[in-house]
């Protein structure tokens, strides 16, 4: 059977387990009337073991947030997607949730992190744990002897299996895959993977090649260790500035104990998880067991297709993020761990990603098809009468217009749209250029009715007017709140929103200097420590954001 086939059938299979019950209950009372989340919600980042700390990725949503937006616009039972998954936020806190939950991603070093951790199938961590001791004895010594003689390592790397030494994307300071590893690392990290893939059980084995996967982060010449702190605290140039650069002066970390404590983290985890699966049984004494088999479908498919893989009306609620334009090339940038970890990534994915550049060099014009092609495919799976949520931010309007436009044409109806600051780890980028950088996104929610309805586009005639007149307008309009003080995320997000309803969006430009620029000639200025516009003839006031949604 081939890929595709196999995953229309698993597709079909999963959301033909559909409760009849729960249909007929979700037919009888219509869910327009859900009061929309027009507030932003306090990210807890650190709050929850089974995201934060397993293993670093480029982007990661909060999951209180993700989890408030799921329980907000779905109900229990529901069938819950997120087409740019990553690594599984959205599915792993619907299926907790009680939902059924689809997880899609090009990435399959991200549906390696989402599948392992939303696991359920292991009685207890003890098996887990069981094994790692397996894998300290089997390992602990040899890798002290690698540590301490690089000829041992050499000598180690004649008998290990390794992958083939492939060549990196372009922009890569490494030209070879094994130019990212010193001899002990490589030989390590090989020694490890050895010890691991012995272990028979396919549920402990997953878990613990998460542990090395996260090391691996860690145990290559791409970690820069954090200034003045201790050497382990830092992070890998991949996850930072989106590109294979190597430290100047590279850190050799132990390689045991970062092994250890990357397996520290994914217990945390497991157990985190094993514990919502034995409430969720004693709550509901027995009957609606949390299992991952039967509740957490993976699907590595293009999201501007899956409407070929799920079926139309089939999907009661939508959470996704999807690619910010050419902020980050994804599966160039997972190559380290889906080479190593065996996952092959197909031409034709490569073609299909949501991306600007890569080694690609895909368009904009390429990364906006791709993007409304998929806003369509989700729309079209989601069942009416039900909500759909997408995270976004960029600086090209274009954008944004590509995704309120699309999604108005499809006959969804735009109901909610805020800014969520404070979620992201702030890069290098933003830290330097803290005034001219967005580091929060909007999260831009719409309703699908159940009757269709013909696409109403915002009025507006920006058509006989001056571009410049409109913009310097709208910038006018949006100060105009009554708030002393506010993010740039803020004010940018109000301006989509209101030029969107003046029919704007499309045919105007803003960059970044020219946002800062409007505001100095009006009289704010930006402080880079509280990350705040103020206006320099108010010494006191209220501090908040701007109103972003206009019913």
């Amino acid at each position: 059977m081939s890929e595709a086939a196999n995953h229309d059938s698993r597709g079909t299979r999963f959301l033909s387990r559909n409760d009849e019950m729960h249909l007929q209950q979700t037919k009888v009372k219509s869910r327009a009337g859900i009061e929309p989340i027009l507030n932003a919600i306090p990210a807890a980042r650190q709050g929850d073991a089974r995201h934060y700390g397993v293993h670093p990725y480029f982007t990661r949503r909060p999951g209180n947030v993700v989890r408030a937006y799921i329980e907000r616009y779905s109900r229990e039972g529901d069938v819950v997607l997120d087409p740019f998954g990553g690594t599984g936020v959205t599915a792993i806190e619907a299926m907790l949730l009680g939902r059924r939950a689809v997880h899609n991603d090009l990435n399959p070093f991200a549906n390696f992190i989402a599948r392992t951790i939303a696991d359920t199938t292991l009685p207890s961590t003890f098996p887990l744990r069981e094994a790692f001791e397996r894998v300290e004895e089997a390992c602990r010594g040899p890798l002290r002897e690698i540590e301490a003689d690089e000829a041992a390592a050499k000598k180690c790397l004649e008998g290990t299996p390794l992958p083939e030494n492939i060549r990196l994307p372009r922009d890569s300071d490494a030209e070879h895959f094994f130019d990212l590893f010193t001899p002990q690392q490589l030989a390590g990290l090989a020694l490890l993977k050895q010890a691991i893939d012995r272990e028979p059980d396919g549920s402990v084995r997953d878990a613990l090649l998460l542990a090395w996967s996260a090391s691996i982060a860690k145990l290559n010449k791409t970690f820069l260790s954090a200034k003045g702190r201790a050497a382990s605290r830092g992070g890998s140039s991949i996850f930072s500035i989106y590109r294979y650069k190597l430290a100047s002066q590279w850190v050799e970390l132990p390689i045991w104990e970062t092994f250890q404590g990357r397996f520290a983290n994914v217990l945390a985890a497991k157990k985190e998880v094993l514990q919502c699966r034995l409430f969720r049984e004693r709550r509901s004494n027995g009957p609606r067991t949390l299992d991952s088999r039967r509740d957490f479908l993976v699907l590595s498919h293009d999201a501007a297709t899956i409407d070929r893989i799920l079926e139309p009306n089939s999907v009661d609620y939508i959470f996704t993020d999807p690619p910010y334009g050419g902020f980050i090339t994804y599966l160039d940038l997972s190559v380290l761990w889906n080479h190593w970890l065996g996952f092959p990534i197909s031409e034709e994915a490569r073609e299909q990603e949501t991306i600007v550049g890569g080694e690609r060099n895909h368009t904009e014009q390429h990364y906006k098809e791709s993007l409304a092609k998929s806003i369509r495919s989700s729309i079209r799976l989601l069942r009416p009468d039900r909500w759909l949520s997408i995270v976004f931010q960029h600086w090209d309007l274009s954008y944004f217009s590509t995704i309120l436009e699309t999604a108005c044409e499809q006959g969804a109806q735009l109901k909610a749209a805020i800014t969520q600051t404070g979620d992201v780890i702030w890069s290098m980028h933003k830290k330097k250029n803290s005034a001219s950088v967005l580091a929060g996104e909007m999260i831009i929610t719409f309703y699908k009715p159940r009757l269709a309805r013909a696409p109403q586009a915002p009025g507006g005639d920006v058509a006989v007017r001056e571009p410049s007149a409109v913009l310097s307008e709208v910038f006018d309009i949006c100060l105009e709140n009554g708030v002393d003080g506010f993010t740039s995320e803020a004010l940018f997000n109000r301006l989509v929103i209101e030029l969107w309803h003046r029919r704007a969006l499309g045919c105007l430009a803003l960059d970044r200097r020219e946002f800062v620029s409007h505001l100095e000639r009006r009289g704010w200025t930006y402080n880079p420590r509280t990350h705040l516009w103020s206006r320099v003839d108010k010494k006191t006031g209220k501090s908040g954001e701007p109103m972003l949604f206009r019913q």
